[in-house]
């Protein structure tokens, strides 16, 4: 039997201390009763006390024989040392990674001689119950694996398919704030998820229990695994045009609501906007990998680009983006230099192709920049 000792934080605002969580947080946590009982992960600091309270209460008086950590960041291992003390029968599984790793989180002396370490395809019977140990290194951090449950055939899937918010939210909005979840937490690592990917696909799989929110079943499972292919790949999920615009005095956002205004007249499938001055970085992270043609429309200031979109662009390559096309806007009174300064932070991200011709506005927009707005039209949706 599985049983859910998870927490949620509904109160966790800003998770990592940048992702922005309106609906709080989960800190996934499983138990696996049988002849030998194992859980699997722990919880946050601040979700220990309840998280130890509801493995307590799962256990129903019977003693834990492992505890599996599957992911070392400490929204998952904090409880790893108050567990240990409160239950001294308990072992450690971990990959030999984590057991390099774990000092950094836990005193040596709390599990000394009680860890074992295993690697790729080893098991563990539980009873009826054998787990089988999949190797995920850097999905996200280099330590991670990924557990498979052959009795009830469950991926327990560490950080990925995971999503922002609590556990028990409705899993139908899973595709919404899982993309800004994979993108922002791991967009950069799509070849190492494709090739967990790969591992899975050679596995029964019936549910997938992930770290953070719902479990994942029937064909919600499958459609999550389908935007997973997807992503991983870098591929296109949304055909359409993303514009991101960073406008000082309101002239550059102005073009730009044109410019949605015309794409949307001229049957383009979606367009998406982002205010890169007051809209959350992180959706406008997501939609960027999600969309395959993008717009970014600046003011030049201080001799380059506007820092909401220097921003954004340090954040886009800082995950990994690739794979896109991309058309400039810039707007500047006497020196424009947004362009040039968007480009060569483009330039060093890896398969983009930057679309000709740049859009140069000179202040507010005027009768003949809606020509050239559409002229760009023609060359990004071609």
């Amino acid at each position: 039997m599985i049983k859910y000792i998870g927490v949620d934080d509904p109160q966790q605002h800003l998770f990592e201390n940048q992702y922005h969580t309106p609906d709080g947080m989960c800190y996934n946590s499983y138990l696996i009763c049988d002849e030998q009982t194992a859980i699997l992960d722990t919880s946050d600091a601040r979700t220990t006390q309840q998280w130890l309270d509801n493995l307590a209460a799962a256990l129903e008086g019977h003693q834990p024989a492992y505890l599996i950590i599957q992911h070392l960041e400490p929204d998952h291992s904090a409880g790893i040392t108050a567990a240990m003390k409160q239950y001294p029968g308990l072992k450690l599984v971990c990959s030999a990674k984590a057991a390099q790793m774990l000092p950094q989180y836990v005193d040596e002396a709390v599990y000394a001689d009680r860890i074992q370490t295993v690697k790729e395809g080893d098991t563990l019977s539980l009873g009826s119950h054998t787990l089988q140990f999949i190797m995920a290194p850097m999905v996200h951090w280099p330590e991670v694996m990924v557990t498979y449950d052959s009795t009830e055939h469950v991926l327990f899937s560490a950080d990925g398919f995971g999503k922002f918010g609590v556990y028990d939210a409705d899993p139908d909005d899973w595709a919404c704030e899982g993309r800004r979840y994979y993108f922002n937490i791991c967009g950069k690592y799509g070849q190492p998820v494709s090739t967990l990917l790969k591992k899975a696909a050679a596995l029964d799989i019936r549910k997938i229990m992930p770290l953070h929110g719902p479990v994942l079943e029937g064909q919600k499972m499958a459609e999550a695994i389908r935007l997973y292919t997807i992503w991983s790949s870098y591929g296109v999920e949304t055909e359409g045009v993303f514009i991101a615009t960073a406008s000082i005095h309101g002239n550059t956002a102005a073009a730009t609501q044109r410019l949605a205004d015309m794409l949307k007249a001229a049957g383009c499938p979606k367009v998406a906007t982002a205010d890169l001055c007051r809209d959350d970085m992180a959706e406008a992270v997501e939609d960027a990998f999600r969309f395959g043609n993008i717009v970014l429309a600046a003011s030049s200031y201080d001799a380059g680009v506007f820092t909401p979109m220097a921003d954004f662009l340090h954040h886009l390559a800082a995950k990994g983006w690739q794979r896109r096309r991309v058309a400039l806007i810039e707007n500047g009174s006497w020196a424009p230099s947004a362009a040039k300064t968007m480009r060569a932070q483009l330039e060093a991200m890896k398969d983009i192709t930057i679309v000709e011709p740049v859009v140069t506005l000179r202040g507010r927009m005027k009768a003949d920049d809606e020509a050239k707005l559409q002229e760009l039209i023609n060359h990004i949706t071609n």
